[in-house]
């Protein structure tokens, strides 16, 4: 995440203009990006939250219900 938000930090001090490009649905670079930090980060929540978890904890709480 830290690479994609660099870059994105990167794009608008050094190339500010290209921001301001509309490729998709009249919206610019900026939105685009934008939007895909924030659901990249939510993948990346339910990725850790996967891996966190404890599955002997799950099969202890089926097995006392």
């Amino acid at each position: 995440y830290l690479a994609f938000y660099g870059g994105f930090v990167l794009l608008n001090a050094f190339a500010a203009d290209m921001m301001d490009w509309t490729p998709v649905a009249g919206l610019n670079v900026a939105i685009l990006y934008g939007f895909f930090l924030i659901l990249f980060a939510l993948v990346l929540s339910f990725v850790y939250g996967a891996l966190c978890r404890n599955p002997s904890a799950d099969q202890q709480a089926e097995t006392s219900k």
